[in-house]
């Protein structure tokens, strides 16, 4: 009976909608970072250039600097017509089709430089979007349901991840006509990929405006000096008096507790294709299975969530995401090994849904629901920074170290963040903050 309460939340319309947003949130990201990376190794692009196109998703890092404008400011029409959050939504995501099929139409063999532009503008809708789904997902519940809604988005997340990694590796497959590289079946592909962002834009249509529970809007003329005081300081500034000195190690938890991850996720594509593995096979096993993987281990991060407590989940979650990087250390020296390559994709995605599931929640659970969108925005770009900058050198550090050393190192910057959540932990419970 227990565990029929525990899991009754993920049926509850709330949660069920959270699925659709997360799939519409995890279609963008894949396409401009994993799926864009065996396509431009396809066309001949090197390692190096690779590894620095990644730094595209700095974008995400850095969309906290627009933040405040997704949280207060209206769009002319759009929001009086769908309410602010989904009026956003809504914008951001036709920027995303039209962006997406800038990229369709572009050869990065002959202009690279114009799949980067439409690839860079992609990750600014995609971002936008994110900032305006963060909030509607935080306004739409509790904070002890988080880790549930997170769980129900992190599944339409990866189901998205599949689409966009299986599928479109398995449409520019089917649509290939030559022998080799074929840049038109890519085109196909990436086609395909703008078409399937109907689903984000029928459910963002379709769903009712959250409750904006104690959030301030705008409220008549104010100076400049005001609306930046209100729209920008305030809300970093609730969040440091709130936690006072142990803001800096909750932030320092925040920026460094996806970084194996992140860092080893540049070179995983290219990895695999040089490791001799087909569009179908890692269509298969890395992007089918183990994202189903993935999903079974978010499932179980928000029941455990659920049971002891966010952040004891993600000490968890951080021993679990930095050892399994060994696995691929080991697939290295094995080679073309579909089976290892199975045992590798299912311990590796399925910690990563476990630690993202208390991940979310427990970045969910920092926000003033007075400055959702802003202070989310602010946590999750934090997140991303310092791993996406130093994943920018991830094809420099292969091409030196091979990619046993590369992998091994992913797995030891890990090793201090099981350290930060002791502390963040300690923290909380010696000043009596609520975080979970």
């Amino acid at each position: 009976m227990r565990l029929l309460k525990a899991t009754a939340v993920y049926l509850k319309p709330t949660t069920l909608r959270m699925f659709f947003f997360g799939f519409s949130s995890g279609l963008p990201l894949l396409l401009v970072l994993g799926t864009l990376s065996f396509w431009l190794r396809e066309a001949g692009i090197d390692l190096k250039t690779i590894g620095f196109l990644s730094w595209i998703g700095l974008v995400y890092g850095f969309k906290w600097v627009w933040a405040p404008l997704v949280d207060r400011l209206p769009l002319p029409l759009l929001t009086s017509l769908l309410g602010r959050r989904r009026a956003w939504l809504f914008f951001s995501q036709v920027g995303i089709v039209a962006s997406l099929c800038g990229i369709a139409f572009s050869n990065p063999g002959e202009l690279l430089e114009v799949t980067a532009c439409f690839s860079l503008l992609t990750a600014f809708f995609s971002a936008t979007q994110d900032i305006a789904l963060d909030a509607y997902r935080i306004e739409s519940a509790e904070t002890r349901e988080q880790g549930a809604l997170a769980a129900m988005y992190q599944t339409g997340y990866r189901l998205a991840m599949i689409w966009a990694g299986a599928g479109a590796l398995a449409i520019a497959g089917m649509a290939t006509t030559v022998s080799g590289y074929d840049q038109g079946a890519w085109n196909v592909a990436y086609l395909a990929m703008a078409g399937s962002v109907a689903v984000g834009l029928m459910t963002t249509l379709l769903s009712p405006e959250p409750v904006h529970r104690g959030r301030v809007v705008f409220t008549g003329p104010k100076t400049l000096r005001e609306r930046i005081d209100e729209n920008v300081i305030a809300p970093f500034g609730d969040f440091f008096k709130r936690f006072g000195k142990g803001a800096f190690i909750v932030l320092l938890l925040i920026a460094t507790y996806r970084i194996s991850d992140i860092v080893m996720g540049v070179m995983a594509n290219p990895f695999y294709s040089d490791m001799g593995f087909s569009k179908e096979e890692v269509a298969a096993i890395t992007k089918v299975f183990g994202i189903l993987m993935t999903l079974a281990g978010a499932f179980v991060g928000g029941i455990v969530t659920m049971k002891i407590g966010v952040l004891r989940t993600m000490m968890i979650g951080a021993v679990l995401s930095a050892g399994t990087n060994l696995l691929f250390a080991a697939l290295s020296n094995v080679g073309h090994d579909l089976i290892f390559l199975t045992v590798t994709i299912s311990a590796d995605n399925f910690a990563s849904g476990l630690a993202s599931s208390a991940f979310v929640a427990y970045l969910s659970g920092l926000t003033n629901t007075a400055y959702s969108a802003t202070q989310y925005a602010l946590f999750s770009s934090l997140m991303l920074l310092l791993p996406k900058f130093l994943a920018g050198f991830s094809g420099v550090v292969v091409e030196s170290a091979g990619y046993e050393g590369f992998f091994c190192l992913t797995a030891v910057i890990g090793i201090p963040v099981f350290l930060l959540v002791w502390l963040a932990d300690r923290y909380v419970r010696e000043k009596g903050i609520s975080s979970e």
